[in-house]
């Protein structure tokens, strides 16, 4: 655990040093927060918050992750050298869903409104970033496409015809419901923490350091950035970060052959795309409302719930979520 701590600790330093330098300059260029008018009315008065809050992330990962793959490269052990290039393309994938977010964020700063990207040309780069990277798992890094059924201990293998759509549609998935859980202070961040941290001590249970590293890097990254972005937020992470974290979960989930896991452990963001879903449906159907705003962090907000109550209480449901998915390994 000491190694995995000084990680975490260090990763926690960069992004906090990170923080202090980019949230000035963020405020002095005034990229700030635009709220949705249809969105709550108490969520107006953030409007000018510094976003794009996960460039902080983007660096933090690059510069610890670059150095940790440096240090094991260096390595005469073979397997201590492998464990540096199988991080790279792990620190890839995350930092490509990052950067489509980051594209995302500017186009809603350049055009002063919260459309940003065109849903088809967002789609389009999540989609190249998740073929890209169920390509390199299968071909590559060729861990094979078995996948673990949890509670039954038992692994099925996919043909890689359905393996890699499957992969594909993991991380959309996981990237859009990070995405949407991202919408009162701390609570993405907070969520997702909790969701790496179990996927990071099973890696740990399963021997793969890879993933003990990576893990351990973001869960640091997470921690420095949360002292900013709790209620009342002095930055916004945004869809750079929301889209990263959303494809470092999914990435480690697949690593480890354990995406199904993901509907335990990730029970929060699965709710959260679940309600919008219903809430659009339902509309469609009968003119009429099932919760008072979506996605459903919002409908408690109206409900009179303070946004610290909400992040305690979706964490909190996290965590036990996390200690059913460990119990099912």
């Amino acid at each position: 655990m000491e190694f995995q701590t000084k990680i975490i600790l260090l990763s926690m330093a960069v992004s906090i040093v990170m923080a202090l330098i980019l949230i000035p300059i963020l405020k002095k260029l005034k990229v700030g927060q635009l709220e949705r008018q249809e969105g709550p009315q108490s969520h107006l008065k953030k409007q000018g918050t510094p976003t794009m809050g996960g460039i902080i992330m983007i660096i933090t990962i690059l510069v610890v992750g670059i150095f940790m793959c440096f240090d094991y490269y260096r390595s005469e052990d073979v397997q201590e050298r492998q464990v540096g290039i199988h991080l790279i393309p792990l620190i890839a994938v995350t930092i490509g869903f990052g950067i489509i977010g980051l594209i995302d964020d500017l186009k809603k700063l350049i055009g002063k409104n919260t459309d940003g990207l065109k849903p088809a040309y967002k789609m389009l780069g999540l989609l190249i970033v998740s073929v890209g990277f169920s390509l390199c798992l299968t071909q590559f890094l060729q861990i094979g496409t078995d996948t673990y059924i949890p509670f039954f201990k038992t692994s099925i293998e996919l043909p890689i015809w359905l393996y890699i759509p499957f992969a594909v549609v993991v991380m959309l998935a996981t990237t859009n419901a990070v995405n949407l859980t991202d919408g009162v202070d701390g609570l993405s961040t907070s969520v997702t923490t909790i969701i790496l941290t179990c996927l990071t001590v099973i890696g740990i249970i399963y021997g793969e350091k890879e993933i003990t590293v990576f893990g351990s890097i973001l869960i640091g990254t997470c921690l420095g950035f949360l002292l900013f972005n709790l209620h009342p937020a002095k930055i916004m992470m945004g869809d750079t970060g929301s889209l990263l974290l959303g494809g470092a979960i999914a990435s480690i989930a697949l690593y480890l052959k354990i995406p199904l896991l993901l509907i335990i452990i990730a029970l929060v963001p699965v709710i959260e795309t679940l309600s919008v879903m219903i809430q659009v449906r339902y509309f469609k159907k009968t003119g009429n409302r099932v919760f008072k705003m979506t996605p459903i962090h919002h409908h408690f907000e109206l409900c009179g719930w303070k946004e610290n109550k909400i992040v305690s209480v979706f964490s909190l449901i996290t965590l036990i979520c996390c200690v059913i998915g460990l119990m099912a390994i």
